[in-house]
């Protein structure tokens, strides 16, 4: 094909496909099967190393960086998602895999904090106590709640109370009370609301994280990242992704109308399906528009 064309893949990629995750996605699968040891390895050299690593590919190219000056600029944006996405995995990981301690200061702070975020006229009477039902934990200590997810369920659960104050404290209470949720009476008549089963919000929570996390490491949210992140994606970008599926999950529960939380895992799967489904479609930026992500930027 170069010898038709006189540019080499990368270059055709670059050229031929607008930017964002059509042509990330398709430069990262051209690096990584190629049959220089170079290209292989330049998907998971450390950020810093990206600049050196983009003149090492236009020199063994044969590609005169003078005279194709926006190559290298793309190749290098190209480069900062695919690296901040490993990277974002590890960073996740390191998370998922911390413990909470009851001990440890910090983690106590975050979680009090998490109390107050979505309960701000409620004080907490005790550390120990019942009270902690009310947000939708199991038992009067929710340390024993983030076996599954770690410090991340925490993490993203404190995130949305905090950054979408609003939204967190509104889902909450649609959680509890799911007949006083802002739908219209008729709305409520026709999906037989009256009959809305509730959930318990932290749990949920929690389980959304790891289908947020199960997304991250399967790189299903490669779609969703290399459209919205410019650079590298952070954790805060997958904090913000967290809020959208909590929020999506909370209306899609709603229409679902189950009949009781034994249908839980049912909904879920099928909401799971759904967020594949669209994270399928080369464009796709799950939310563009979401409140918690006003300061992304669609590429």
């Amino acid at each position: 094909m170069r010898k038709l064309t006189g540019r080499c893949e990368l270059q055709r990629i670059c050229y031929n496909t607008k930017p964002g995750a059509s042509r990330t996605m398709k430069i990262e699968t051209s690096l990584r099967d190629s049959k220089s040891k170079l290209l292989q390895t330049s998907v998971s050299v450390h950020p810093d190393a990206i600049e050196k690593t983009i003149d090492d590919i236009m020199e063994l190219k044969k590609i005169n960086p003078d005279i194709n000056p926006q190559l290298g600029i793309s190749l290098q944006a190209c480069l900062l998602q695919i690296v901040g996405y490993r990277n974002l995995i590890a960073d996740v990981e390191k998370l998922r895999r911390e413990s909470y301690d009851s001990d440890n200061p910090q983690h106590e702070e975050m979680l009090l904090k998490l109390w107050k975020f979505l309960k701000p006229n409620t004080p907490l009477e005790s550390r120990i106590s019942k009270q902690w039902c009310e947000i939708g934990f199991q038992g009067d200590d929710p340390k024993t709640d983030f076996r599954g997810m770690g410090l991340l369920g925490l993490y993203n659960l404190q995130y949305f109370a905090e950054r979408d104050a609003a939204a967190a404290q509104q889902v909450l209470s649609d959680s509890l009370h799911p007949k006083c949720s802002k739908f219209s009476k008729a709305e409520w008549e026709k999906k037989r609301m009256d009959k809305a089963i509730g959930y318990s919000f932290a749990i949920v929570g929690i389980n959304i994280t790891d289908l947020a996390y199960n997304l991250l490491v399967s790189g299903a949210l490669k779609t969703h990242f290399y459209n919205i992140a410019p650079e590298a994606p952070t954790l805060s970008h997958f904090q913000q992704t967290f809020c959208y599926l909590m929020h999506e999950f909370h209306k899609f529960w709603i229409e679902e109308d189950p009949m009781d939380i034994m249908e839980f895992n049912r909904v879920r799967e099928k909401f799971r399906k759904r967020i594949i489904k669209q994270l399928q479609n080369p464009d796709m930026a799950l939310c563009p528009h979401f409140a918690a992500s006003e300061g992304l930027i669609n590429m």
